[in-house]
């Protein structure tokens, strides 16, 4: 696999990142408007829910197929693919089943006991009709992303956000009059039809991309070995994956507890939870959209290297990585600590909360790193370590809720989420150090951005205080501070030639 098909194939995927996470912010403002801080908060209570049923059924399988294709396909195995996908989406669909069939008989039982909250029975009842479509159309991903063939997994996730967006546009009108109830469950409704739609464009798209490629190789692979072989690598993944759900579910539903017993009413709370986890972390997540691609595409690259041991190509995508990574997060961090009430204003209508995305600016390099170096670490087998790096993390998070938020309220979710980020982070570069010899270059990585960051952010925060606020003053300035801090690395040598012969793949000559 070419560096040029795998800067192709993470720009498409960037690109439809971007897209999606724009629409999704349209998304959330609309419904924001329609339903409130309150009702955001309800809808962030049953999202764990889904990406829980998404961890089980669908996650360990995308990284899986993605992996094993590649594999397969650099030894010119396409019999041996046909198959891997084939029996993944047979065990998907069969977990899936089983899933869907818990949600609709305990659809109260979780709301209630686990929730805290039964509005929310009826979304997770109807929520149970995405999740058969949500993991058969995961096993047809992993099988595109393990060729290279960004396009596919791309479009879908643009065509589900799509259909999610114009369905609580037409029935919004008709659903929010009768309650958060029956809000929410527009919304779940948009889900269901998205994930539907989207799972009935990729198994179109494989089945005609099978009879274009005549894909009609006897498979050396029986069925057993086959399911051996993806078992073998989605248990973990997907241990991983559901273990960090859980945890993840913890937090959401600790959170507007332990606000309450900060001092907040349920109402409060609930809409303090709504503009923390839906409103002010999708902004900070938003320019991670590329690296997320990244990420994606780097588990069938790295895979392919480690196949036919390719250390060279190991080490210079990890270097390469480690650089784009740092430069992203330290300048979104420097982006959002120079204008959170302005940003926050632009999209939401809410200048002040500014005032929970400032502090969660200063995470965004951690954030990111996080992304990426799974990224890597999947690519390399290192499912097992992730799994106890997650519990860890997660762990750390759920004690500082535990412990401080009845005391300290939001900072202390704030500190306990930056901890558990900070080992995660720590952990995973101590473990490619291991697995590759290389760590981040602390000049380029680290010092340069920062003071590029730095620099860029104070000229432009100058040249705000010396004039007269306005819409277009922000949007000028946003673009300003962008082309700024490109102009400062350039100036430091982050973009030295050595760097960029090895983002482009190009060697050396000696």
């Amino acid at each position: 696999m070419s560096r040029k098909t795998i800067i192709t194939g993470t720009l498409i995927l960037t690109a439809a990142n971007l897209i999606t996470k724009f629409m999704g912010f349209f998304y959330r403002v609309f419904m924001s408007n329609a339903i409130g801080a309150e009702g955001i908060g309800l809808y962030q209570l049953i999202l764990p829910i889904y990406i829980l049923a998404w961890s089980i059924t669908s996650a360990g399988f995308t990284t899986t197929i993605s992996r094993l294709t590649a594999q397969e396909n650099i030894m010119g195995q396409s019999g041996n693919i046909g198959r891997i996908v084939k029996q993944s989406i047979i065990l998907s669909v069969l977990t899936s089943l089983v899933v869907s069939g818990c949600l609709l008989l305990f659809a109260d039982e979780v709301a209630m006991v686990i929730l805290k909250d039964s509005r929310a029975a009826l979304s997770l009842r109807l929520l149970a009709f995405a999740v058969p479509f949500m993991a058969a159309g995961s096993c047809f991903r992993g099988f595109f992303l393990g060729l290279q063939n960004a396009f596919v997994p791309a479009f879908s996730q643009v065509l589900e956000q799509a259909i999610r967006i114009l369905t609580i546009y037409l029935l919004a009108g008709i659903f929010v009059p009768m309650g958060l109830t029956y809000a929410c469950c527009a919304a779940i409704a948009g889900v269901v039809i998205g994930e539907f739609l989207s799972f009935s464009f990729v198994a179109i798209s494989y089945y005609r991309f099978k009879r274009k490629k005549k894909m009609i190789k006897k498979p050396t692979l029986s069925p057993t070995a086959a399911c051996s072989m993806i078992l073998t690598m989605a248990l973990p993944l997907s241990a991983t994956r559901i273990v960090g759900s859980v945890l993840s579910t913890t937090e959401n539903v600790l959170i507007p507890r332990q606000l309450q017993l900060y001092g907040q009413g349920a109402a409060e709370a609930l809409s303090s939870y709504g503009e923390l986890t839906g409103m002010a972390m999708p902004l900070i997540l938003l320019p991670s959209a590329c690296l997320i691609a990244a990420s994606v595409s780097l588990v069938p690259e790295i895979s392919e290297a480690c196949a036919v041991r390719q250390d060279e190509r190991i080490r210079r995508t990890v270097s390469v990585t480690f650089l784009f990574t740092f430069i992203v997060g330290i300048g979104a961090a420097a982006l959002f600590a120079v204008f959170p009430r302005e940003i926050c204003y632009i999209v939401y209508n809410r200048q002040s909360l500014g005032e929970l995305l400032f502090p969660l600016a200063f995470l965004c390099p951690f954030l990111y790193a996080q992304t990426t170096l799974h990224g890597l670490l999947n690519g390399m087998g290192e499912q097992l370590f992730l799994f106890r790096n997650n519990l860890i993390t997660s762990a750390i998070t759920i004690a500082g809720i535990w412990f401080f938020m009845p005391h300290y309220g939001i900072p202390a979710f704030l500190v306990s989420w930056s901890a558990g980020m900070a080992y995660s982070v720590g952990a995973c570069l101590h473990k490619l150090y291991l697995r590759t010899g290389i760590f981040p270059n602390l000049s380029d990585c680290f010092i340069k951005p920062l003071l590029a960051g730095a620099a860029s952010g104070l000229i432009i925060r100058y040249i705000i205080r010396i004039s007269t606020p306005s819409k277009l003053l922000f949007f000028l300035s946003l673009m300003a501070m962008g082309l700024l801090y490109l102009v400062f690395l350039l100036f430091l040598g982050c973009f030295s030639k050595e760097n960029m012969a090895t983002f482009l793949g190009k060697k050396k000559k000696v």
